[in-house]
């Protein structure tokens, strides 16, 4: 491939990513409906439920905080919300009493099942025309790029 098609290929790449961004953001995905006719779920408390699901153990706000790139203010807001909604249960750190650590309760975990199945409908429906080797092309391809990424930029954990 010339320097030139690179180049190209590369600009291709930030321009699809860019537009995917907006069209994840909250105003556009909460158009969509989900088809059990449930309303439709925020997805910044979705990204806090996911952070904490992601995680696999108890974490605290500011791990929140840092997995999401806001300050730890509107984490606390996000948590509150998430936590009101029955999705998360806050304990107080037994190691340290200053602390807050959050789990996943059973309405949060079941909310993220139908979230992560919500979004796959979705995502089969926009592929649904694509073939199986495309599909299994495009999985493998931006799970690679999601995981070099990652290892690009440095973690805050």
């Amino acid at each position: 491939m010339l320097k030139r098609e690179q180049d190209e290929a590369i600009a291709a790449v930030e321009r699809a990513m860019v537009a995917i961004r907006r069209s994840q953001t909250r105003r556009s995905l909460g158009r969509l409906a989900p088809p059990d006719g449930g309303k439709p779920f925020d997805p910044t408390l979705f990204s806090v439920l996911d952070v904490i699901e992601d995680r696999d153990k108890p974490c605290a706000v500011t791990d929140v905080a840092t997995a999401l790139g806001v300050d730890q203010p509107r984490a606390s807001r996000l948590v509150l919300r998430a936590v009101e909604e029955g999705w998360l249960d806050r304990r107080t750190d037994p190691s340290d009493a200053r602390r807050s650590l959050l789990t996943l309760t059973d309405r949060g975990r079941e909310q993220l099942d139908r979230t992560h199945r919500f979004r796959q409908e979705i995502f089969a429906r926009v592929m649904a025309d694509w073939s199986d080797a495309d599909r299994s092309a495009f999985a493998r391809l931006i799970t690679a790029f999601v995981t070099s990424f990652a290892e690009m930029v440095p973690s805050a954990d």
